[in-house]
C-alpha cells in the first residue's frame, strides 16, 4: 500500500513592515530569493520565512482563554494539517508554486522586549514556530497546499577485512556501527537510511566504494578496519588523499581520551574529513573501538550537516 503523503494547507499569509511586530493578513505573498517581498524579515539569511501551525495556535488560544488572530505571532504563513514543530532543519515544503527549506525550529524569546510578547502576554513562536528559506520563488496565497518532504540522512558503512570477506569469521564491527547509529537517531524526528558493505583490504575496491558513495550523495561514510600499521592496513592511506577538508580535532580527542587508559589506542591512524558533501570517518576494526569512536562522532553529525548547508543553528 502506498504511504499517504503528508501535506499542509496555507490558512493565511501575513506581512509586517517592522521586525518584532504583529503581522497583518494579505491576499497573497511573493517569495523571492530574499524571502517575502515587502516583509521586514526578508534578507540574505536563513530565517527568511516564518511559519506557525494552527495546531500550535489553537493550543495556545485555549490556554490564553482568547482567540488568536492570523499573524499575531508574526508568522508569514499560518498553516494547518501538519505539526510543524515535529519537522527538522533541511526538510522541505513543496507546492505547485514555490518551495521552502526548513532552517530552524523555534527561536530565542525576547520576552518583554518584544512588542508581540507585550501585546499578547506570551508567545508560542519561540517553541513551536519554524523558519525557512526560499528554494523556489513564487506566489503563495491561502488555500495553497504544500507537500512535506523529510530530509533523510544517508549512511554508508564499509567493513574492510580480508578474512571476513572470505567468510573466515563474522563481521561484527559493521553491524555494531549500524546499531549505534540507529539507536542514536531512535529518539529523533530525523529519518535515516543505513547501508552496510563488506570488502577486502583492497585499495582499488575501497576507492570505488567511496566514489559510489559520493555519486549517491551519502551524508556519512564510515569505514571500520585497516587503521593500523600492518602491510594490509590500507584504509587511511587510500582515503586521506580523497579528503578535501580534514577534521582532525575529533580523532585527536578520541585518541587522547581513550589512550590515557589504553596506550594502544594512540596508535590508531584514524582520520575524519569531508569529500564533496560526504563526511568520512575511518574507524578501527574492533567492536569496542567503534563504540568508543561513535560515542563522540555522533554528537556532532547534525551540526556538521547544518554547517555544510550554511545553517546557523547556534
Amino acid at each position: 500500500m502506498t504511504e499517504r503523503k503528508k501535506t499542509l494547507r496555507v490558512a493565511s499569509v501575513n506581512v509586517s513592515k517592522e521586525k518584532g511586530t504583529i503581522k497583518s493578513p494579505v491576499p497573497f505573498i511573493e517569495l523571492d530569493r530574499q524571502g517575502v517581498k515587502a516583509d521586514a524579515h526578508a534578507g540574505d539569511w536563513h530565517r527568511q520565512v516564518s511559519l506557525l501551525g494552527q495546531e500550535s495556535i489553537s493550543r495556545f488560544s485555549r490556554d490564553a482563554g482568547r482567540e488568536i488572530r492570523y499573524g499575531e505571532f508574526a508568522e508569514n504563513m499560518t498553516t494547518e494539517g501538519l505539526e510543524l514543530v515535529n519537522t527538522m532543519p533541511l526538510d522541505r515544503l513543496v507546492s505547485e508554486h514555490a518551495e521552502l527549506e526548513i532552517t530552524q525550529i523555534g527561536k530565542k524569546c525576547h520576552g518583554s522586549n518584544c512588542s508581540i510578547y507585550r501585546e499578547v502576554g506570551n508567545c508560542v513562536m519561540p517553541k513551536e514556530g519554524i523558519f525557512a528559506r526560499v528554494v523556489r520563488e513564487g506566489r503563495i496565497q491561502p488555500g495553497d497546499v504544500f507537500e512535506y518532504h523529510q530530509r533523510i540522512f544517508k549512511f554508508q558503512i564499509l567493513t574492510l577485512s580480508d578474512r571476513a570477506f572470505k567468510g573466515q569469521y563474522e563481521d561484527k564491527s559493521g553491524p555494531a556501527i549500524e546499531d549505534l547509529i540507529r539507536n542514536h537517531y531512535s529518539a529523533s524526528n530525523r529519518e535515516i537510511d543505513v547501508h552496510r558493505t563488506l570488502i577486502p583490504d583492497d585499495a582499488g575496491m575501497l576507492q570505488k566504494a567511496i566514489s559510489n558513495a559520493l555519486e549517491l550523495d551519502v551524508d556519512f561514510l564510515i569505514t571500520t578496519g585497516g587503521t593500523g600499521i600492518g602491510p594490509r592496513d590500507i584504509t587511511v592511506d587510500t582515503i586521506r588523499p580523497m579528503i578535501e577538508k580534514e577534521i582532525p580535532g575529533i580523532m585527536e580527542l578520541i585518541r587522547l581520551k581513550y589512550g590515557a587508559e589504553k596506550p594502544n589506542a594512540l596508535l590508531s591512524r584514524s582520520v575524519a574529513g569531508l569529500a564533496g558533501k560526504t563526511f568520512i570517518y575511518t574507524l578501527p576494526g574492533s567492536v569496542r573501538a567503534v563504540s568508543e569512536y561513535l560515542s563522540e562522532i555522533l554528537k556532532t553529525n547534525d551540526h556538521l550537516v547544518y554547517m555544510l548547508n550554511e545553517l546557523d543553528t547556534h
